[in-house]
This record gives structure tokens, C-alpha cells and sequence, in this order.
């Protein structure tokens, strides 16, 4: 009898391991518990969210059931195929062991306003597990006296503490999105506290920094960002405000290296000293470039896609490379082989909060402008919301860094690992230049292409910078030379 008691309660609870959410990761950090026991959840629920070395994820869970048990604290780095949660996919059926207390709570407990839950209103698709429309739902709980008891194995809880002293009522969850709830709990910010200026009321990054600092610093004009027009991006943000943010009086401030921090550190450097880099530059007068941008803006075609010079500097730069192709290429050491692409995967370097990460649009080359518009936007919203899959920054083959946006002239830019080229974008600013024999003020920009000299050599490397510069010089090429 004992044998089948305990077959049936093993029949009962299915075990979620950590999956692998990247190509050959080997482990990740839980940053975010969704469920805590006794709460039900539904297959393709999301139930955590965790950090690899390439990005924040979220998993869901590939069945039904009741939580029955945390394995691992929030902040725990876990190796992949470890077990993360316990589901009772069976309850009612019979008795089970006591669920044990959240692993969560070997910390303050949360205030009822920062209590995690899964996002509403959202159907993942992650690690290929599905959908689900259900959101979570919660067992009442007992109450701190009734859990202790069990516990300690007192049995039932003692009486009811008099009404005077029973706990109010929850109050309503503050909305906001992982990412900025994570920021928030580094600043130490409530977000009960902080005014949601976001769609449907939902809490921003910005509102959360506005809270952190209510009284903002003048910015010294000098400094201030030209008024010319920059090139935008992927939405810059201050990568280290989080996890920089120091008590008033503090001398130092250690920051973990972990994650992706801890990945691009180690990329950097196997980098740069592993392909020797030259870095070129050229001067280039972007007015008409500027003037089309202006105009593509009013182009029916383009209705719907944000049209912005990126986008022209992307396609000029696929231009250049369909011109060029021995740049498109990898160095496969242990072969001793040069690897030629004969796709584009176009990285664009994005800041966030997590540290720099470099998505890419897959297939690029063989996109129309348009389709390259809607691409590079969906790339931006989902670095911005910080939810980039590692799938999306594997397999790129050149990069494009735009460090206009900072208001900086240019930069020598390292290779993404892996890929043979990377031209830095500076800011776009209003100079004077010669221009048919006349110094007039004009747009102006300085390129820098950094690349491999192992596959590319400086031949090579000078006609792929010249044609993106002679493209953006005078676009009507994008159409004669594509």
C-alpha cells in the first residue's frame, strides 16, 4: 500500500527543469518569480523570468497544476536541466505533502504592492511551449501564524487573531513590465509610489527614474545635445543607472559582474585581441540623405514603419555589401578557413539597462525598404522593453553602432565576435562645407568602419566604407547600384 501511495504521489507533481533558452548556454540567473506555491497555473504561463549571458527571458510552464514548490530564490544563478518548479498537476486527489514556504521569503517579505505575478493581457511564445489566455490565479493563503505552525509541526494554527489586528485588504498592483519593476527594486524605488504616466497606466522607465529624481539637473548648454538632427536607434539609456545607484555619501559601489554584462566583457576582449583591427573613417555631407529621409516620411509606401536615417544607413550599407561581398565573411580559426556569407544578418548594437546587446535582422539583404523599415522597429520596441531572445542576437554577420544618438562625432567600434566588420555612425550635425564650389552649412557626418584585416584587407575595407559614404552622399545610388 505504501508503494502505490507513494507511485500516485509522484504521478501528481511534475517537475519544470531549466531549459536551455539560447544555443548551448549552460546556466541562468532567476531574476523574477511569477507563482509562489498554492497559486494555479496554466500551460504556457509565464512563471519566471531569468538572465542568461545573452538576455533576459521569460519561461513558461508546459502544463497545468498547482504550485507546490520554488526550488531556487530569486537571484540564484542555476545550471541548465536543474529542476526550477514543482507542479501538483493533480489537485484534490488526495493528500499530499505540505507544500513548503516560498523560497522568497528567506528575504523581507514583499509589501502586498510589489508581490510578483504574471504579466496580464500577454500570450509568451517561448522555448516553444505555446500560449495560454489564462492569468495566474491565487489559493487564499494562510494566514503567517497558520504557516508557521505547519512548520514547525504544531498541527492546526491557533485561534483567530481579534478583528482589530487582522490584515487589510491587498491593495491594487502597481502595472509595469518586468524590466522596469527590476529597475525600480534596484533604485529602491515603491512603485505604488510612483505616478504611471504609460498607456492604461502603466509605469514607464521614465517614471521610475522621475521618481528616483524628482528635482532634475540643469544640463550645461555646452553639453546639451546638438540641435541638429541625430541619427536614431535603438532608444539609448543610461546602461548602469541601476545597478550604479549608491547611497548619498558613498565612496564606492561595487556592481556583480554577471549575466550579460559578464558575456560582453568576455566577447570584448576575445575580440580585440584575437582579430587584429584597422579602423578607417570618412567625412561624408548627408544633406540630400537627410532631405529623402524627409521625404519618405510623406510617402504612402512608407505609411505605418518609422522612417529615420538609420534606416537609409542600413541600406546603404547592404548596398556596399552586395558591391563588396569578400567583406560578409568570418575567420574559422581551428579550420583556418574563410567563411563567406552569403546572407546579411544585420546587427544593430542597442544600450540597455543590462548592458550592450547586439540583435540582428535576419536575412536583410533580400528586404525591401519598407520591410527593412518594419523590421528595424520591431528590433527597437523589443530591445526597449527588454525583451530581445537570444535567437535574435545569434548568426549576425556585420554590425552597425550608432553613437550619434550620445551627440559623439565617431569612435573606433570592436567587432561583434564572429563577424568581420562593424561601421560606427556619428552624429549628424549642421557644418559648414564646400559644396559646388561655395561654403555653405551643410549635414554632416564622419563614418568609421572597423574590420578584420585577417579577411579584409585595406583595399577591400576603403571600398566598402567609400561606397556607403558616396551612397549617403547622394542616395539615387541606392537605386543605380542595387
Amino acid at each position: 500500500m505504501t508503494t502505490m501511495t507513494d507511485t500516485s504521489n509522484a504521478a501528481r507533481f511534475r517537475e519544470f527543469k531549466m531549459p536551455d533558452v539560447g544555443e548551448g548556454l549552460t546556466e541562468a540567473e532567476i531574476l523574477k518569480w511569477y507563482v509562489q506555491p498554492g497559486d494555479t497555473v496554466a500551460d504556457g504561463q509565464v512563471v519566471c523570468e531569468v538572465e542568461t549571458a545573452k538576455a533576459a527571458v521569460e519561461l513558461p510552464i508546459p502544463f497545468d497544476g498547482v504550485v507546490h514548490e520554488l526550488r531556487f530564490p530569486e537571484g540564484t544563478t542555476v545550471d541548465v536541466g536543474q529542476v526550477i518548479i514543482a507542479v501538483d498537476v493533480a489537485p484534490g486527489s488526495g493528500d499530499a505533502p505540505a507544500a513548503p514556504a516560498p523560497v522568497a521569503e528567506s528575504a523581507p517579505a514583499p509589501s502586498a504592492e510589489a508581490e510578483p505575478e504574471a504579466p496580464k493581457g500577454r500570450q509568451p511564445v517561448l522555448v516553444g511551449y505555446g500560449v495560454s489566455e489564462s492569468s495566474t490565479k491565487r489559493r487564499a493563503r494562510k494566514g503567517t501564524a497558520a504557516v508557521q505552525a505547519e512548520l514547525n509541526g504544531h498541527g492546526a494554527a491557533p485561534a483567530a487573531a481579534p478583528a482589530a489586528v487582522a490584515p487589510e485588504a491587498p491593495k491594487e498592483r502597481p502595472l509595469a513590465k518586468p524590466p522596469v519593476r527590476k529597475l525600480a527594486k534596484d533604485l529602491g524605488i515603491d512603485l505604488a509610489t510612483v505616478v504611471p504616466t504609460g498607456k492604461d497606466g502603466i509605469i514607464t522607465r521614465e517614471d521610475v527614474h522621475a521618481a528616483a529624481a524628482p528635482v532634475a539637473t540643469p544640463v550645461p548648454a555646452q553639453v546639451q545635445a546638438p540641435a541638429a538632427p541625430a541619427v536614431e536607434a535603438a532608444d539609448a539609456v543610461d546602461a548602469f543607472a541601476a545597478e550604479a545607484a549608491a547611497p548619498a555619501g558613498a565612496r564606492e559601489t561595487r556592481i556583480p559582474v554577471k549575466g550579460v554584462r559578464k558575456a560582453i566583457a568576455q566577447a570584448m576582449v576575445g575580440s580585440a585581441f584575437t582579430a587584429p583591427h584597422v579602423t578607417e573613417f570618412v567625412t561624408v555631407d548627408v544633406t540630400r540623405t537627410m532631405k529623402l529621409v524627409a521625404e519618405l516620411k510623406e510617402d504612402k509606401d512608407m505609411a505605418g514603419v518609422r522612417v529615420n536615417p538609420l534606416l537609409l544607413i542600413a541600406k546603404a550599407l547592404l548596398v556596399a555589401i552586395k558591391r563588396n561581398p569578400g567583406v560578409n565573411a568570418a575567420w574559422d580559426e581551428p579550420n583556418q578557413e574563410i567563411v563567406q556569407k552569403h546572407y546579411v544578418n544585420l546587427g544593430i548594437a542597442a544600450a540597455t539597462p543590462r548592458g550592450l546587446i547586439v540583435p540582428n535582422i535576419k536575412d536583410a539583404h533580400d528586404m525591401t525598404l519598407p520591410q527593412l523599415a518594419a523590421a528595424l522597429g520591431e528590433l527597437v520596441a523589443t530591445a526597449r522593453d527588454g525583451k530581445t531572445s537570444p535567437a535574435a542576437m545569434a548568426g549576425g554577420t556585420v554590425t552597425i553602432t550608432n553613437v550619434g544618438v550620445f551627440g559623439v562625432d565617431t569612435g573606433t567600434p570592436i567587432l561583434n565576435p564572429g563577424e568581420s566588420a562593424i561601421l560606427a555612425v556619428g552624429a549628424i550635425k549642421l557644418q559648414p562645407w564646400v559644396h559646388k564650389g561655395k561654403v555653405k552649412p551643410r549635414q554632416v557626418t564622419t563614418l568609421a568602419l572597423s574590420f578584420d584585416h585577417r579577411l579584409v584587407d585595406g583595399e577591400l575595407g576603403s571600398k566598402v566604407l567609400a561606397d556607403v559614404a558616396a551612397i549617403l552622399e547622394n542616395p539615387k545610388r541606392l537605386i543605380t547600384w542595387a
